[in-house]
């Protein structure tokens, strides 16, 4: 509707409107065969977006949900080593420290690549555990989940990969990269409602279960209760409805197509930049590359965050600063989900006139230039 704002944000993004309505129909028994087979498709459709033929589980929870199931169920008691060059991964650390004494934080600064030598040390050393995410949205940096995956199988360690802002949106090859557990949320590159998470689980992780689990988060009740088309506890069921309509839309549009158009709204929007003369955040390497679901800019001399985001939303567009110590000194924007050239040429629009109000000169126009990248 036009009276909506457009949100160009790193999740969560817009609904299309089969997805909304969704929402709208009675509920039903989830006990029922109705509910089973909402569930049984929703997990044939995201097995492809996992690139797995292991077990998919839903939850009724966040993204962060399906993050705590994955450490709780996983690396509880174990030697665990948590990558980290962003919001996300330091997520992941701090529930590895609940739940384990010997959690190691493998730390680089936000948005340049990771320790990989230090993570194979820490391997020879005995981590029995590695945690990653691989599309780091704070930082809008994608990080190497192949080359991680390669390390943890060299030394019999379980690979833990948050997918939540890549699977559907970024190539993601579970089964590839040798990843024991992987998480999505659904409110980002699937374009559902946020309120869900769903967790994939290799054969070698169900072997080193931990004995000690949380009850709401037990994945072991959860794959019981799978077996039968159904979830342990009463399920969000409208979230689920809404879900299963957004996986139609990715199995109907193509997953290669899917990810070709993501990456290609990334590249427009950083084409955009580049005419600006804006720099990007993040620092890439032969391992590590931009993300193509999020890109952060770094402000120019002279342009305040809240007046300059507040601009850009009363044009009817909402897009995100930096977190945490990034507050004041990024911008980011996100390109994930169902939109697509419109929604792009509309945020790109209305980031370059809010700069020149704001006294910044571009060095040519963005908007021209992700045009030619969009091709239209």
């Amino acid at each position: 509707m036009q009276d909506e704002t457009l949100l160009m944000m790193p999740g969560p993004v817009p609904m299309p409107q089969n997805v909304r309505m969704a929402m709208t129909k009675q509920a039903i028994n989830h006990r029922g065969a109705e509910f089973g087979e909402c569930l049984d498709d929703i997990t044939r459709m995201l097995k492809p977006m996992f690139g797995t033929k292991n077990d998919i589980l839903v939850l009724s929870g966040s993204g962060t949900a399906g993050m705590e199931a994955a450490v709780a169920n996983f690396c509880a008691k174990k030697n665990v080593a948590s990558l980290v060059n962003g919001k996300f991964g330091e997520r992941l650390f701090k529930l590895g420290k609940l739940y384990s004494d010997n959690a190691v934080c493998l730390e680089s600064e936000w948005g340049t690549p990771l320790p990989l030598e230090k993570l194979e040390e820490e391997l020879e050393n005995g981590a029995e555990a590695v945690t990653l995410v691989h599309n780091e949205t704070s930082a809008a940096i994608l990080n190497p989940a192949g080359e991680v995956g390669r390390l943890c199988k060299k030394y019999g360690a379980l690979f833990i990969l948050d997918g939540i802002t890549s699977i559907a949106g970024n190539e993601f090859y579970a089964d590839k990269w040798g990843v024991d557990v992987a998480i999505v949320g659904s409110q980002k590159c699937l374009a559902a409602p946020a309120g869900l998470a769903a967790v994939s689980v290799s054969e070698k992780a169900w072997d080193r279960i931990a004995e000690w689990r949380p009850m709401y988060l037990d994945l072991a009740a959860y794959k019981k209760s799978a077996e039968k088309s159904q979830t342990p506890y009463t399920p969000a069921i409208s979230l689920f409805f809404a879900m299963r309509e957004a996986c139609r839309l990715v199995e109907n549009e193509g997953l290669e197509n899917r990810i070709a158009r993501h990456k290609n709204m990334s590249e427009a929007v950083r084409a955009a930049g580049e005419a600006w003369g804006l720099k990007l955040f993040p620092k890439t390497d032969k391992f590590h590359s931009y993300s193509n679901t999020a890109t952060a800019f770094c402000y120019p001399d002279g342009i305040d965050d809240s007046k300059f985001r507040g601009a850009v939303k009363k044009t009817g567009i909402e897009i995100s600063g930096g977190q945490d110590s990034l507050k004041g000194k990024i911008f980011r924007i996100g390109t994930m989900g169902a939109t697509g050239a419109p929604e792009v040429m509309a945020v790109l629009s209305a980031v370059q006139k809010t700069l020149k109000e704001q006294g910044f000169k571009p060095a040519s126009c963005g908007v021209m230039a992700a045009a030619e990248v969009l091709k239209v």
